[in-house]
């Protein structure tokens, strides 16, 4: 094993004490933004959205979004607990391991509590037959890819900061405008343009548009391409930043 994978193994096995808590919310919450925004504000929404029902439209945005926002959880608390609280990063920087093992180890077990979240959303979404693609499995790595690029910038932030009180700033002026403005719930055309081009910047808006492609088994072209490289540039500045923010408050 490497040392990435010891530090990975250490958060499964405190995840194992600890995944009952979470268990429950997992499957209802997809179940509840299902019925809510999915058949109740799609009951008004009758001529779908492009030819599609809103419901098939609007379930794609919101695995995207689960993947983001599962993300920052875990990259906001429990990192600031890390440096803080329980102070688990400083144990492990003073065993044989690198800041890239300590950082990597805990950033594999992010990626596996994506997987995870999106897993059970796109079991609920599959229950009320909305993926109407066998591509819509491909929604799986592309979840992994959103939740690298959304979690390792919000690592390095929260490795910048001093207290919990910061964490609202993150999350009031980050992950509420992406939800908000990056074609979760409406079409992006919609927006005036200097809110299309803050669209167009998210990260959000590019995995959406891939996710929803995967489920509606639509040609994504030329496009998806520039989407993926777009969310694997926010993957690669991400690692660098944190890992520099971790190499700052680890190493004295």
């Amino acid at each position: 094993m490497t040392p990435a994978a010891y530090v990975l193994e250490y958060h499964l096995v405190n995840y194992r004490r600890t995944w009952r808590s979470s268990a429950l919310s997992t499957m209802v919450l997809p179940l509840l933004t299902m019925l809510g925004f999915g058949l109740g504000v799609g009951g008004y929404v009758t001529t779908g959205v492009d030819g599609t029902a809103y419901l098939d439209w609007i379930v794609p945005g919101l695995i995207a979004s689960t993947a983001l926002q599962t993300a920052f959880g875990e990259a906001t608390w429990p990192v600031l607990s890390g440096f803080e609280w329980v102070r688990s990063y400083f144990g492990q920087a003073a065993a044989p391991l690198r800041v890239a093992d300590v950082l990597g180890g805990h950033l594999a077990f992010m990626m596996f509590r994506v997987l995870v979240s999106v897993s059970a959303f796109v079991l609920v979404a599959a229950a009320f037959g909305t993926l109407r693609s066998p591509w819509a499995l491909a929604v799986l790595p592309l979840s992994v890819l959103i939740g690298f690029a959304s979690a390792a910038p919000a690592m390095a932030y929260t490795a910048s900061i001093p207290s919990d009180s910061y964490l609202a700033i993150l999350f009031r002026f980050a992950v509420l405008p992406m939800s908000l403005f990056s074609g979760v719930f409406f079409p992006i055309d919609s927006l005036p343009d200097p809110l299309l081009w803050v669209a167009w910047a998210l990260p959000l808006w590019h995995a959406v548009d891939l996710t929803r492609a995967a489920t509606l088994g639509l040609n994504p072209g030329l496009a998806g391409l520039w989407h993926l490289l777009y969310l694997i540039l926010w993957c690669v500045a991400g690692w660098f930043l944190a890992h520099w923010r971790f190499q700052r408050r680890l190493v004295v």
